[in-house]
């Protein structure tokens, strides 16, 4: 054995053997006592599994761990402390690990993603043949890990250890240095053996905090025959805690050298079963973590609920994700990759949703003070960013997730993120309509206060960003589009009102119309007006003003319809930068002085679309203008190489304020660039192409992991494998991105549903539209239960030499008033028009930035329009 299985000092109790629940071979359906085989697609992986992280989640709970069925250090908020299974916003354990007879089962061979689980393929162990597989029922706060033994020999008996290792922290405070409190307030965990479980808890207050009463307990349905506590307690794993100031960043240590890190307070145990194995059979344990941050009680009512039937909880999952991949099914026969990826996206973006109770909101100041809270948000669901170290609420990452969420048929969680912003800001910001940017799960609020201070230069510092304010109205607006929910519309409208009129009233010092302070370019050397924030508040008059128009408020229409008119009139010469064939990134005042750092937000003018009189116009920029500026960042200096991934830079070539660039590639930025390659109509390979693939490689095989997945199989990362930042699993063990992210979807499952088959619903407004545009080099798309409102559409596009064809039948969309139609390549002209085999003369043409636009109405239904040219 690799370790000791001694006990530490401890009360010891002895119960009769004990057999595993449920006997037999386990089947393809989850029964009694056994794991669930395979019941859905599985992505699986066998190499360097130790340097690969992975997730199991549900709403209310998830687990952290690595690829090789360890638990190793991960994570930068709280040094090392990032993984393991949480209950926003508290951990429970670092990890737990199984032995068998005396021998701890060693690293898994294969590891493999399921929609809604992980699965470990395991060394044998003591003659047994050893598999685990990982989930976290939805509503429950807690996870399961199901270990299978299957007994190849005779009939016997075995001893089964359990050991686990509590961490008891909060998602905050956080461990850089100055934040008060800090990480390395964490109060030490108290252990015990309640003779069925292991409990941990850790009652008392952080520096200027208020009491708490934080509680975890490890266990099964069995009863243990022993229960032992002490300080180690990591399986295998030698207990090695690593200190954050280690040699060798960015490469080195690794996680799988770290065992815990330098805020680490928790203690450990051990627990011992003995199991009667049958003769050619096949049983599993369930091992349930749960735990509470309101008291102990609580946390045994969450750990009796969780063990109640695993089998079936396990089932109910498996059906509740097939169920989410039913929505949005897409046929996509020339570019398996990008259907794969927007298939495995649904699965990301419900593997982040979560959702918490009685968030205390506190403006902490950057960690600077820790106030008494101002209000409190009784429950929130939402989106998170990113695993491990972005799983809680922000407002500029939903903004772009949101197009995903709707492409994929993921309304609910979607609203309720944008429900929660509102709540937390407005008792962060007093109802001044700003936009928090970020608050973990307790409601400490890090950054996105209605404040700002002077620096010593003279400038002006921002507590808050103006992205996510001027952002906000659209995507309650594209919410409102794709469900026709006037309830919601009506509930957020008041926000989005304030949201805008408070960026014309205080952001905006000389009066030029261009919207002040932070953008999503968190760097410095940038001028006081960001083109982002410009884009987006173009966009989100707009978005308003529909808004209002629906509500028949008069004055706001005129007011956000006018302004946005009067800005985009202006636009184009004063932001469009000749001597680079570029968007200026700022302007600097005074003048609006035009400064150009090579930031990926130059894309915004293609990537941004704009509702307009009813109207939709595919860019803010003109077609000349973004066609060279799309064009113009296709090239080594903006965009990556292989072995490297193809996704666009941060910042190109000689950019940034240091003249360095910054050529490290995100989710986000190739995002931008696929999108805004769609709405231009260049859809093919080395253009939209080369973004979307650039996005799913990551999910599937990538060069610069010898053609594996980044990490998790199936999950796209925050940051890929880029000149300036190398793949993930090089990285040392607090260097690392996120290996899950969720506003990468945006640039594959959008462009697939909204621009390849052509869906663009305006149910708000009582209309749906299908006006697709096959990609080039590609013959047909096709997408079936597409959600619109309580209804869905099926769309099937084609394009044949001359013949373009789209085939769209609704069901329950709530609207008679129907679009069809087909965009074909800039300056092609129909020369035939066939609706549902009659010839037809009452189509419209419009140009677009997309194409040449060919649309007719028609009505709800089975329809199909054919064009010749």
């Amino acid at each position: 054995m690799s370790r000791r299985f001694v006990a530490a000092v401890s009360a010891i109790v002895t119960a009769a053997s004990l057999s595993v629940l449920g006997q037999g071979v386990a089947s393809s359906l989850p029964a009694a006592g056994t794991a669930a085989a395979p019941a859905t697609p599985e992505l699986s992986n066998t190499t360097r599994l130790a340097d690969r992280r992975e997730v199991a989640a549900g709403s209310r709970a998830y687990s952290i761990g690595f690829e090789d069925g360890r638990f190793y250090a991960n994570g930068w908020h709280i040094t090392g402390e990032m993984g393991g299974v949480w209950t926003p916003p508290l951990k429970l354990v670092d990890g737990v690990w199984f032995g068998l007879d005396g021998n701890w089962v060693g690293p898994a061979t294969k590891f493999s993603s399921g929609w809604g689980y992980t699965k470990y393929d395991l060394p044998n162990t003591a003659g047994l043949q050893v598999s685990r597989t990982d989930f976290v029922p939805d509503g429950r706060r807690g996870a399961l890990f199901g270990l299978t033994i299957t007994n190849p020999g005779a009939a016997k008996t075995t001893k089964l250890s359990v050991d686990a290792h509590s961490e008891l922290m909060g998602q905050y405070p956080w461990g850089f240095t100055g934040v008060t409190p800090n990480a390395s307030d964490n109060l030490p965990d108290t252990g015990r053996f309640d003779g069925h479980n292991l409990v941990f808890t850790d009652n008392g207050a952080l520096p200027g905090a208020p009491m708490h009463h934080y509680a975890g307990l490890v266990g099964t349905s069995l009863k243990p025959d022993t229960g032992v506590i002490g300080p180690q307690f990591y399986g295998p794993q030698p207990g090695h805690r690593c200190t954050g100031t280690e040699a060798g960043a960015p490469a080195d240590p690794k996680p799988s050298a770290c065992d815990d890190g330098p805020f680490g307070k928790g203690t450990g145990g051990e627990l011992t079963y003995t199991l009667n194995l049958p003769a050619g059979g096949s049983q599993t344990l369930w091992l349930g973590v749960a735990g509470s941050d309101q008291s102990l009680g609580r946390a045994r009512q969450e750990l009796s609920k969780l063990l109640q039937d695993p089998s079936a909880a396990l089932a109910a999952k498996i059906a509740s994700r097939e169920q989410l991949a039913q929505k949005t099914q897409l046929s996509l026969p020339g570019d398996p990759i990008v259907q794969n990826a927007v298939d495995w996206g649904k699965q990301n973006i419900a593997d982040l949703t979560l959702s918490a109770q009685n968030l205390q909101i506190r403006w902490t100041n950057q960690g600077k003070q820790f106030p008494a809270p101002l209000g409190t948000v009784p429950e929130a669901t939402w989106v998170g960013a990113g695993y491990p170290d972005y799983p809680w609420i922000f407002g500029t990452d939903a903004e772009y997730t949101a197009f995903a969420s709707v492409a994929v048929g993921q309304f609910a969680a979607i609203e309720d993120h944008l429900r929660t912003l509102r709540d937390i800001s407005d008792i962060l910001n007093n109802r001044s309509g700003v936009v928090v940017h970020e608050s973990v799960a307790d409601g400490s609020i890090w950054f996105g206060h209605d404040s700002r201070h002077t620096n010593p230069d003279g400038t002006i510092a921002y507590d808050f960003n103006t992205d996510e304010t001027v952002k906000f109205p659209s995507a309650v607006a594209l919410l409102w589009r794709w469900t026709g929910d006037n309830a919601f519309r009506d509930e957020m409208y008041d926000f989005t009102v304030r949201n805008l009129r408070y960026v014309v009233n205080t952001l905006d010092a000389d009066h030029d119309g261009w919207p002040e302070g932070l953008g999503n370019v968190e760097r410095t050397g940038m001028g006081p007006e960001k083109l982002d924030n410009t884009v987006y508040f173009i966009r989100g008059l707009y978005d308003l003003a529909d808004m209002a128009n629906s509500k028949h408020d008069d004055a706001t229409v005129a007011w956000a319809k006018n302004l946005a008119s009067e800005l985009q009139t202006r636009f184009d010469g004063t932001w469009w930068y000749q001597a680079a064939m570029q968007y200026a990134d700022s302007l600097n005042d005074p003048g609006n002085v035009q400064s150009f750092q090579k930031h990926w937000i130059g894309q915004t003018p293609m990537e941004s679309e704009l509702h307009v009189n009813g109207q939709t116009v595919p860019g803010l920029a003109p077609f000349d203008h973004g066609n060279t500026a799309l064009a113009g960042r296709e090239n080594d200096c903006f965009s990556g190489t292989p072995p490297f991934n193809p996704g666009l830079f941060h910042t190109g070539c000689g950019g940034g304020p240091n003249g360095l660039g910054e050529k490290v590639i995100f989710g986000l930025t190739t995002s931008i660039q696929s999108v805004g390659e769609g709405n231009y109509g260049r859809l093919g390979p080395g253009q939209q192409q080369r973004y979307t693939h650039a996005l799913a490689e990551t999910m599937f095989g990538e060069p610069a992991t010898g053609g594996t997945p980044d990490e998790q199989p199936g999950a796209m990362p925050e940051i890929f494998p880029s000149p300036d930042q190398g793949a993930n699993i090089d990285r040392c063990w607090t260097c690392r991105s996120m290996f899950m992210q969720a506003w990468g979807n945006y640039g594959t499952a959008w462009p697939v549903v909204h621009q390849w088959l052509g869906v663009s619903p305006d149910l708000g407004n009582g209309l749906v539209a299908f006006v697709p545009q096959v990609p080039q080099g590609q013959s047909t798309v096709q997408g079936r239960a597409i959600q619109l409102g309580n209804g869905s559409a099926d769309v099937l596009a084609t394009h044949t030499g001359n013949t373009y064809s789209t085939d769209i039948a609704t069901t329950g969309v709530g609207t008679n008033n129907v679009i069809i139609g087909h965009t074909l390549p800039r300056g092609t002209k129909p020369a035939a028009v066939v609706l549902d085999g009659k010839s037809v003369n009452n189509y419209k043409v419009v140009q677009t930035n997309r194409g040449n636009e060919v649309t007719i109405p028609t009505s709800a239904g089975h329809h199909t329009l054919t064009i010749t040219v």
